[in-house]
């Protein structure tokens, strides 16, 4: 399930947020890419030592774990502390998987990765290229989102970045172990979830709706691990 979830933060926030960022200290993405991600990843990234970091990490996780499609689609168990990438002068991220297993450099946890997710930090008219190529069984889906904007997606999903021919695209990316392994049952929950809401708004709580709310539950405490 790729899906796109709008104003996680308001254009206010990215703009503090934009500021911060602009006075940090950048370094090489390379110092985070394993040996098959050096030869096709070229960018710069927030360096995690940073006080920039330890500011504004904590800031997007919160900033995500208010909003209630994010919860939904997601289903979190553990959030890995964002990061913060930029791409300018033709920086490009090509064709990759993320890795299964992200260790958490401030606990030392392991962590399985089960979604994605990439915070924009720039308005599209920002840059040029720069596009998230996100692939699944229903082919290559194109991502490119208004500053505050995000988009969260299974991270077995191969994906890349296309280059960015002019200005630059910052963006916050991060992974989370989802309480439910398995996303097709992640993307049946949120469907659910999503019907239920609907028809809240609409009929109120009536007993059909109170029974589809139990059953998802149900659903939730077999497939939660």
């Amino acid at each position: 399930m790729l899906l796109h979830i709008p104003q996680v933060l308001s254009k206010a926030e990215v703009a503090e947020i934009r500021q911060r960022l602009d006075a940090a200290g950048w370094v090489d993405g390379l110092q985070t890419a394993g040996a098959q991600a050096a030869s096709i990843k070229q960018n710069r990234q927030l360096a995690v030592d940073s006080p920039a970091f330890a500011e504004l990490s904590p800031r997007i996780a919160e900033a995500l774990r208010r909003h209630p499609l994010f919860m939904s689609a997601a289903l979190p168990k553990y959030i890995l502390p964002p990061m913060f990438n930029r791409y300018e002068n033709g920086g490009h991220y090509g064709n990759h998987i993320d890795n299964a297993i992200q260790v958490d450099r401030f606990s030392g946890r392991q962590v399985r990765t089960d979604v994605s997710t990439t915070v924009f930090l720039s308005e599209p008219d920002e840059y040029e290229g720069g596009e998230l190529i996100a692939e699944d069984s229903y082919g290559c889906h194109e991502v490119k989102l208004a500053a505050g904007d995000a988009i969260v997606y299974p991270s077995t999903s191969l994906h890349r970045v296309e280059p960015v021919r002019a200005g630059v695209r910052i963006a916050s990316f991060l992974w989370t172990q989802s309480l439910v392994r398995d996303a097709w049952q992640r993307a049946m929950l949120f469907d659910l979830d999503m019907t239920i809401l609907r028809l809240r708004q609409q009929i109120g709580d009536n007993a059909e709706v109170v029974a589809l709310t139990g059953h998802y539950h149900k659903l939730l405490q077999q497939w939660a691990e």
